[in-house]
């Protein structure tokens, strides 16, 4: 074989090794294709419209104490704790009346994760009934770990310190995120001045905010009454401070209207 027909072997084989990678990538672009479009164009499907969101949160955050003993010229506390309340309002962004579609059966949080942890204390999620949002009474038994499931009612009258939810969306969910122990047998020397139990103690036991600043997230699961399964997950970053205002000014009230869009997965 002369040396002509040797280059034209070698460049014929050349090219037959492009067309094959070309033909190659071009069956996995393919293939790629065909597996985005099974597995989004369903959900996509099943997302074509808005059912629940979270349209409001209204976050109420105060301070408080546990143990407290005093004499003339000091004060001594055993635990101070912060907490912000979290009312969590779901709508429907459908403009029919209530049907099976739009209305609860089920409802369920999980996954709570700290974003951001605080630097002093020990913080914990837990539910907490509507009648004692933005008290400092908490029922520890009402922890949130792994899973927290509401009941679901439609009865006209119901027991809000419980953890009950109105098939019609109603009733918000009510949280209460606490920090406890951000200051553990700490003693107040300067007696000059009225304590206060809220926001200010903190501002009075040399707390600085940024050491307890802390933002989390946990996952709503929502079940309708035609059995179609929906999540979002919901991020909070505790208001301790605005433009305007603190906590160390005593209470600190924050409304938040960025809507959190559940997606349908079932």
């Amino acid at each position: 074989m002369d040396k002509k027909k040797k280059i034209l072997t070698v460049i014929v084989f050349l090219l037959f090794i492009i067309v094959l990678v070309l033909a190659y990538l071009l069956f996995q672009k393919y293939v790629m294709k065909s597996n985005f479009e099974r597995d989004i164009l369903p959900f996509a499907n099943k997302n074509d419209k808005t059912v629940f969101q979270v349209d409001k949160m209204v976050l109420f955050s105060n301070c408080d104490a546990k143990n407290k003993t005093g004499s003339s010229t000091n004060f001594t506390i055993e635990n101070l704790y912060q907490f912000t309340d979290l009312a969590i309002f779901i709508n429907s962004s459908s403009l029919e009346e209530k049907n099976l579609e739009n209305t609860l059966k089920k409802v369920k949080i999980q996954n709570v994760q700290y974003i951001t942890s605080p630097e002093l204390g020990e913080p914990k999620l837990y539910f907490k009934g509507l009648p004692q949002f933005a008290k400092s009474n908490l029922v520890v038994e009402n922890e949130i770990q792994d899973t927290f499931d509401f009941t679901i009612t439609s009865e006209n009258e119901a027991n809000l310190d419980s953890p009950i939810l109105y098939n019609n969306l109603a009733n918000p969910i009510t949280l209460s995120y606490t920090n406890q122990n951000i200051k553990t047998d700490y003693t107040i020397t300067d007696t000059s001045t009225p304590i206060t139990y809220d926001g200010s103690l903190l501002k009075k036991c040399n707390v600085d905010l940024s050491t307890i600043s802390c933002k989390l997230s946990f996952d709503i699961y929502l079940t309708n009454n035609l059995e179609e399964e929906f999540k979002t997950t919901v991020f909070i970053d505790i208001p301790l401070e605005t433009q305007e205002k603190s906590i160390y000014d005593g209470t600190l009230t924050v409304t938040q209207t960025n809507p959190f869009i559940f997606y349908r997965y079932q």
